[in-house]
């Protein structure tokens, strides 16, 4: 089996696009690679997921646990021939910019594996072996293991590849050249989803076909060969699933696929659903959970979805079992200003208006700490959080205290009742299973109480 990270000195060195091309070449090749993405980002693995047609996986080593992380790898690394890990910002920036804390260093030093440095050889030449040296002799077990250069022209690549060797010490396994038809845009969260780039697959083809003439496939298998992983036991079958609503579209995009499977070992049947399209929840469901993603960009066509809008607060209102992070707590306001500054309608659960910024807001890693009991927290109970928005709400809460670990700031923030829990945090619920146990079992006594039949699809 190939394991390996591809890593890079810094933000916008291409490891998405190398990434990209080394899955859809492996996958050209026939050897069923899987993906997984070091931190919390979501749209990273978007890509992954839109290369290989199956789900790619997080791994944060602050979000959870090191022997959680090592569970998870091997949970969705089982069965595959390859598994390939993109890293996240420089190798080794990690919490607070300041530490290596779940870095993508701390990662491959956690589960082992060899690191592929992707290197962008603009406006620099020896200066990339000095900066490899340095990377290699930053912590005793550096984990590089070999050298990919990304934007280089050919010819640049003769010259940088027996250079780069004979001062590093390290193979230079290939490169990728400038691909203006396999770039990918960003925005103000990052890269643009892999769902709004209409001619995605064609990129995605050019850069597996590219990667299979200028990656040196053969040398990278040899280097990054592990011994097959195990399969995983088989799940324990559930005599009956609750049901439990997921928000779903371009407007609610930020949900990790571990956090579904924790609802699903919990006892829970995600069903999926649209709030721009949808008039109505899917039938039979229990409780309602509303990710993250970009409502700010869609609010005009949430709000005019006034049926189902208007159902969710009602529902909610009355007690059915909700969870909103982020982009759900902004559908949950009052109203929510669009990019164009015209504020729309919402569903009207929570006080407050989301309203544009123009700036990151309360940006970075977290530790959240409960004032009272709730749905998914216990009075003085603490769980690692992530936070990542341009638009705020008027109002934020009090029902926590949100604490950066490095920076010592501190503010209040969510709403939470015995049947809601509503803040701008991202939660990683697979790092903390009891979230998805309470959530379940609140959902379940729901559908006891009050029976689920009382919203049916229409």
């Amino acid at each position: 089996m190939i394991e390996c990270m591809i890593a890079a000195p810094r933000s916008g060195g291409g490891k998405t696009v190398m990434t990209c091309a080394l899955l859809a070449a492996l996958r050209q090749r026939g050897m069923n690679p899987c993906a997984f993405k070091c931190g919390p980002d979501y749209i990273d693995p978007m890509f992954h997921r839109a290369v290989l047609g199956l789900e790619s996986h997080n791994l944060d080593l602050f979000l959870a646990s090191a022997d959680t992380v090592r569970t998870l790898y091997a949970r969705y690394g089982a069965g595959h021939g390859a598994a390939v890990c993109e890293g996240v910002m420089g190798f080794y920036d990690g919490l607070g910019g300041t530490t290596d804390r779940a870095s993508a260093w701390h990662l491959a030093d956690t589960l082992d594996l060899p690191v592929l440095l992707v290197l962008r050889p603009k406006g620099a030449s020896l200066t990339l072996a000095a900066t490899v040296r340095g990377l290699q002799a930053f912590r005793p077990q550096s984990h590089l293991a070999g050298i990919l250069l990304n934007d280089c022209k050919p010819m640049l690549y003769q010259t940088l590849a027996p250079m780069l060797e004979r001062e590093t010490g390290l193979p230079v396994l290939g490169y990728l050249p400038p691909m203006e038809e396999a770039s990918f845009a960003s925005r103000h969260l990052g890269l643009y989803t892999a769902g709004e780039i209409t001619d995605l697959q064609a990129r995605v083809k050019a850069l597996g076909i590219q990667a299979q003439k200028t990656l040196d496939l053969d040398r990278i298998r040899a280097l990054c060969s592990r011994p097959e992983r195990p399969p995983q036991p088989d799940t324990v079958p559930v005599p009956h699933r609750t049901r439990i609503a997921v928000a779903r579209d371009e407007a609610f995009c930020f949900c990790y696929a571990e956090t579904l499977d924790a609802l699903r070992d919990a006892g829970a049947e995600p069903v999926f659903f649209s709030p721009l399209r949808d008039h109505a929840l899917p039938g039979n469901c229990a409780g309602l959970y509303l990710p993250g993603g970009y409502p700010e960009l869609h609010a005009r066509a949430l709000s005019e979805n006034a049926v189902l809008r208007e159902t969710i607060g009602r529902l909610v209102r009355a007690g059915l079992p909700t969870v909103a992070e982020c982009g759900g707590y902004l559908y949950l306001g009052q109203a929510l200003e669009d990019t164009a500054g015209t504020f729309w309608p919402m569903a009207g659960v929570l006080p407050g208006q989301g309203i544009r910024t123009g700036h990151l807001v309360r940006f970075g890693y977290a530790e959240l700490t409960a004032h009272a009991d709730s749905l998914l927290l216990r009075t003085e109970e603490s769980l690692p959080i992530h936070a990542f928005h341009y638009w705020d709400s008027t109002q934020n809460g009090t029902a926590c205290t949100a604490h950066k670990p490095q920076s010592g700031r501190s503010w209040d923030c969510g709403f939470a009742t015995p049947t809601l829990f509503a803040s701008f945090a991202h939660l990683y619920w697979a790092g903390t299973s009891r979230l998805a146990r309470r959530f379940v079992a609140a959902a379940q006594h729901y559908e006891r109480e009050q029976g689920a039949c009382l919203h049916p699809q229409n």
